[in-house]
This record gives C-alpha cells, structure tokens and sequence, in this order.
C-alpha cells in the first residue's frame, strides 16, 4: 500500500487472518491488534493537526456525494442469468417471505426484480439508490449459500457456531436456517483461476462494520460482497473489475461512510474520489470498521462533519 503523503498514517501489512489455517489466523489476528493500537495512538497524536487548504479552495460536498454515491445508478457487465432463480429454487430464498418483506416496508418488488427471482434472465447487475436494500439481500444469500472453498475452510475449523453469525443468524427468508445454508449449494460454478480471484479480493476487502475481510462473511455486507465477486468472477470480470464495482456497492450500503472516506482523500491527500485506487480504500485502513473511525474522527477533530442522504450499514435484513 502507498505510503500516504499527510494526514492518518496506515499499516503497510496485508490483514489476510482468515480463510486458510490456524497459525494464519493466529498472526493475522496479532496484526489487527497492533493496528488496532496504533491508530488510537496516532490519533492522539493527530489532535492538534489540521488539513491544509488553500483559502481560494471550496469543496463541492454535493457533487462528492454523486461522485461516490451515483444518483444514476452503477452498472456491471455481469448478468443474473439464472442466479436469482437457483436460489429461490433451492429454498436459500424463500420468495413469499421476500416477497412480503418488501410489501410490508411499502416497496413491493418491481418487476424486473421479481424477474430476476424467477427466470433465467440477461438483466445486468445494476445498483442504485432505489435497488441498493434488494441488491443487498439477494447477494446476502448468494454469498451464503453459494459453495465455496472459503466457506467450506470456515465451517470445518470454526470453534463456534457457524449458525450465530449475524450473516447466518440474521437471515430468516429462507426455507432453512442461514447456519444449514452456509455454503451448502453450488449456485454458481467457479473454475480455479475464477476461485483464485475471488480469494484474492474477499481476503483484501474490508467493510465498515467490522474489522473482518469479506473472506470471513460474518454479517450481510460481507456475504453480499462475496456473492458480488463471486458472480462476476464467474463471467469473466478481473479483480480489477471487481475492486471498482465494489468500492460503489460498499458506498450504496455504507453511504455516510464512504463520504467520509471521499471527503478524507480530497482534503487530506488531494485525491478526486474517481481517482482513488479501490485496493486502497477497501482496505483494513480505510474499510474496517477500525479504520474507517479513524477517518471519521480525524475529519471531526478538523471540524469537518457533512452528513450524506440515504441510510445503511445496518446489519439485518
């Protein structure tokens, strides 16, 4: 990682503790602890200290907002093909209950979006702020039921039970248990250079609710995250394609925070969003929940504070 030119001071440490072994896990647990620590102590350090602008310099926080939450939507080459339909078929999804989640918030399902749940389908992967809650929710439960070796790792050496998580727990629209679903039925097939990136980006992929990587998909972030890069892994898409696609998803489900994030790299470092490297910012430093305080704390320190429309970060259906 890049060393940064002013401002927070990031580990230059990969945070891959989860997904292969136990002696990784141990080290990679030592790693975050020692991160952990010395952010705190950075951040002490960092009260008196202030973002340099030049007096003529203004900041647009309307258009950022656009920038890192587009009001047009985000569209991927990926399609759902017969996705949505495999997991309604195979009870990951139970369509009534879905169905009736939506009905009982007052945004009964389009019909685009009942078409994904129950065809095979060439509609694109497309995000927005109208969609970003259904988006959510069915990648939660293709994260979670989709079979994977991460998965399969997680569940033969879990001391605790797999059914506890929130990302399992949490999930009541299937016909069973999200703990019985975990990784149980291949709705997508990966083949071993597909498999090798979707390992490569959900272990350096972070989001802000906790400190785990996407490759532990303990909650509903992480679960859609990794039915995300698991779906476009296997149509082809790079890691690159995958890094930028989900730095906007995390931005739609974590708004304020990715603002924040954006808003830190313009006055901080002088970086447009666009230009941000999406390695970077969905890293420990700037993704984990550790990180992402970090961020938000020094802003404030600075007397900066902008509050972004729209909500999430809400682990639950």
């Amino acid at each position: 990682m890049a060393k940064q030119k002013k401002g927070l001071k990031t580990s230059s440490k990969s945070k891959k503790y989860l997904g292969i072994d136990r002696k990784r896990l141990l080290i990679g647990s030592v790693i975050v602890i020692v991160s952990i620590l010395s952010m705190i102590i950075l951040a002490q350090k960092q009260q008196n200290k202030e973002i340099k602008t030049t007096e003529n310099e203004t900041l647009d926080f309307a258009a950022l907002a656009n920038e890192v939450i587009p009001q047009n939507g985000f569209e991927t080459n990926a399609k759902w093909g017969c996705t949505g339909k495999k997991l309604v078929e195979s009870g990951a999804i139970n369509l009534e209950k879905f169905k009736l989640l939506y009905e009982r918030g007052g945004r009964p399902l389009t019909e685009t979006q009942l078409s994904i749940l129950t065809k095979c389908t060439d509609e694109t992967l497309k995000i927005d702020n109208g969609n970003a809650h259904f988006m959510l929710n069915v990648l939660w439960a293709l994260g979670l039921s989709n079979k994977n070796a991460l998965l399969d790792k997680i569940a033969k050496e879990a001391d605790f039970d797999i059914g506890n998580l929130a990302s399992t727990g949490g999930w009541p629209l299937g016909n069973i248990s999200g703990g019985e679903l975990w990784g149980k039925y291949e709705i997508i097939k990966l083949n071993a250079g597909q498999q090798k990136i979707v390992e490569k980006v959900a272990l350096n992929t972070y989001r802000p609710c906790c400190n785990n990587p996407t490759a532990f998909p303990d909650c509903n972030h992480g679960a859609a995250a990794l039915g995300l890069i698991e779906l476009m892994a296997s149509q082809g898409a790079t890691e690159d394609d995958i890094f930028e696609a989900l730095k906007i998803y995390n931005a739609y489900w974590f708004p304020q925070q990715y603002y924040e994030n954006a808003i830190y790299f313009k006055l901080a470092e002088g970086k447009e969003w666009k230009d941000v490297d999406p390695k970077v910012v969905l890293g420990f430093n700037y993704s984990s929940a550790s990180g992402w305080t970090q961020v938000s704390n020094y802003l404030r320190a600075q007397g900066i504070f902008k509050q972004v429309e729209g909500s999430g970060g809400q682990c639950g259906v």
